[in-house]
């Protein structure tokens, strides 16, 4: 299964979950918690107006950095 960080999205792009210091537990299967927001603008909104989250936070917006 592939791990929330290693997908191919903005560097500025966070989630409560990156700040969770414990081992994975192969058991238990990844569901996130589907609340992402921008370091730019600290909220739900990246700098260019549109909704900050994993499947749109990708190299075709203007504000993308990659990793």
């Amino acid at each position: 299964m592939r791990r929330i960080d290693d997908r191919d999205t903005c560097r500025y792009l966070r989630t409560k979950g990156m700040f969770v210091e414990s081992e994975p537990d192969p058991a238990v299967p990844e569901t996130g918690s589907g609340l992402c927001w921008c370091v730019h603008t600290q909220n739900q909104l990246g700098p260019d107006g549109r909704v900050a989250d994993f499947g749109r936070c990708t190299p075709e917006r203007r504000c993308y950095e990659s990793k």
